[in-house]
């Protein structure tokens, strides 16, 4: 995984664009998962914040929020709304990771498609990676065609506020 971030990172140099990681698993033993994460427990995943851009259009290495979780990119009109339809199944926890932002949302940051996904295909360009977990209104949003490009399951909770990656 440090590779893959490493040789991504030096891909993106010049673009302004940082990886920004959010979190990976407990650093202290072998298949414990740092909660809420139940399958980040073997240093196989981890979680990469959005690029998000400054009110004058600079790219800030800056997260949304206190622990980069919480604040939803949303489907918009038109958009397939797939927290709704798991929500709608029975799948209460899927959007549980809004109480991670403590309310606190850096209001000087908005989420940048266009760099966002010039770093997931940055990511996607390693043969390691193996899959990429975002919410299917942003994979259409952004034109992610790869099959790396998947969606996660109503078990799991929503990811159209960070990115979700793993590797072989």
């Amino acid at each position: 995984m440090n590779e893959l971030i490493l040789e991504s990172a030096k891909t993106l140099k010049g673009s302004g664009i940082k990886i920004n990681y959010l979190d990976a698993n407990f650093p202290f033993l072998n298949n414990f998962p740092l909660l809420p994460h139940l399958s980040h427990d073997d240093g196989k995943k981890l979680d990469i914040s959005f690029v998000y851009v400054e009110e004058n259009g600079t790219v800030s290495n800056s997260k949304i929020s206190f622990f980069g979780y919480g604040f939803f990119e949303k489907a918009k009109t038109g958009e397939f709304d797939q927290t709704a339809a798991c929500k709608q199944k029975g799948y209460n926890q899927y959007d549980l990771s809004k109480f991670l932002s403590f309310g606190a949302r850096n209001k000087k940051l908005s989420f940048s498609p266009e760099k966002t996904k010039i770093l997931v295909n940055t990511l996607l360009k390693n043969d390691e990676l193996e899959k990429l977990f975002i919410e299917p209104h942003l994979k259409i949003r952004m034109n992610l065609s790869s099959d790396k490009v998947r969606f996660h399951g109503c078990q799991a909770v929503r990811h159209d506020d960070h990115i979700h990656i793993e590797i072989k």
